[in-house]
């Protein structure tokens, strides 16, 4: 019966055609120096947004009302700054780099509406995996502490509740929608930036994954900002956000099928230990990425393969089905395990 598991498995790794992945990272992107941001006013009130990968992030500066300001969009930066508070450190992430200590991440001003992402190329009207994301320190630290708009977080007084002190039930919500053929999808996905509506309370200051699959094929995307800080004017948090690794699949890169299997993933079903290991087809010195996700389609797991065999240890796991991806070299693998 193990053998007959191992065989299907086996198949399934590598006979899955699947399309290789564009990651827009934004390290290709240029800035003078470090500690600095993209700014263009070369065309105030319009889109100046800018292209990495197989997406183009918009963008509007503007010099209205006597100043010039970022008005909306993304904006890419190499800002180190997780500490300052307030609204001049505007375009820095409070996990201090880009994921994984990448040098740049992007930015999102969404004060007055919300801002979009248009897939290019031979992105378009493909999936989207997802990207990862994380408060900008301005939203961040003032959730945290409060600031002379934003309520502190959790703290209830002024708007007629009664809650202990911290507990009244903040919360900081990401909303991205799809278009596909210039028409809006029905669903939609949500992450919260901040979440204090249960007894885990929390302020997200890490990169975190979010998972855009539910959405299917797409063309454009577009991102919205709500709290549950909101006045006569409307949200009082700061309306910013940071992403890094947006990824589109990219159907010009099909994988090409080996005849031989990718890998071997056993047992399956899984109590603790699960074993991966490549076949011969893997060049030497190949090193094969190894992302396990859970049915939301959230990482809970990741790691380099370097040699022909790993053992995962899956006893922090909950019990239940998850994906196991491999990748390296053009060559991307796909199988489903369950935990027990």
């Amino acid at each position: 019966m193990r053998k007959h598991l191992l065989s299907i498995f086996a198949i399934v790794l590598s006979t899955m055609a699947s399309h290789a992945q564009t990651i827009s990272d934004f390290e290709a992107l240029s800035l003078s120096k470090p500690d600095t941001f993209y700014v263009n006013y070369s065309h105030p009130g319009h889109d100046v947004g800018f292209t990495d990968g197989l997406a183009y992030f918009s963008c509007v500066y503007d010099t209205g009302f006597g100043s010039s300001y970022w008005s909306s969009g993304f904006a890419y930066s190499n800002m180190r700054d997780s500490a300052t508070s307030g609204y001049l450190n505007q375009y820095a992430a409070k996990a201090y780099t880009g994921y994984g200590g990448s040098n740049k991440y992007a930015v999102a001003y969404a004060g007055f509406s919300s801002v979009k992402v248009h897939l290019s190329g031979v992105g378009i009207g493909n999936s989207v995996p997802g990207f990862y994301v994380t408060n900008s320190t301005y939203a961040y630290n003032s959730m945290r502490d409060g600031d002379a708009f934003a309520r502190k977080f959790g703290d209830s007084l002024g708007i007629g509740a009664t809650y202990a002190a911290g507990h009244y039930p903040d919360w900081f919500k990401l909303t991205i929608k799809g278009y596909l053929g210039g028409v809006l999808k029905s669903n939609s996905v949500d992450f919260y930036l901040a979440d204090y509506r249960s007894s885990t309370k929390y302020i997200v200051k890490d990169w975190q994954w979010v998972n855009l699959l539910p959405l299917g094929n797409l063309d454009s995307l577009v991102f919205s900002l709500s709290s549950s800080d909101t006045g006569m004017y409307g949200m009082n948090t700061p309306a910013y956000f940071c992403i890094d690794n947006f990824t589109v699949n990219d159907p010009s890169s099909v994988s090409v099928i080996v005849p031989a299997p990718i890998a071997k993933v056993y047992p399956n079903p899984a109590k603790g230990d699960l074993t991966i290991e490549t076949s011969p087809v893997l060049s030497k010195g190949e090193e094969m990425k190894i992302d396990i996700l859970n049915i939301s389609g959230q990482k809970v797991f990741e790691s380099v393969m370097k040699e022909n065999k790993i053992v995962i240890n899956t006893s922090e796991l909950s019990p239940g089905i998850y994906l196991l991806q491999l990748r390296g070299d053009n060559k991307i693998a796909t199988v489903r395990f369950v935990k027990q």
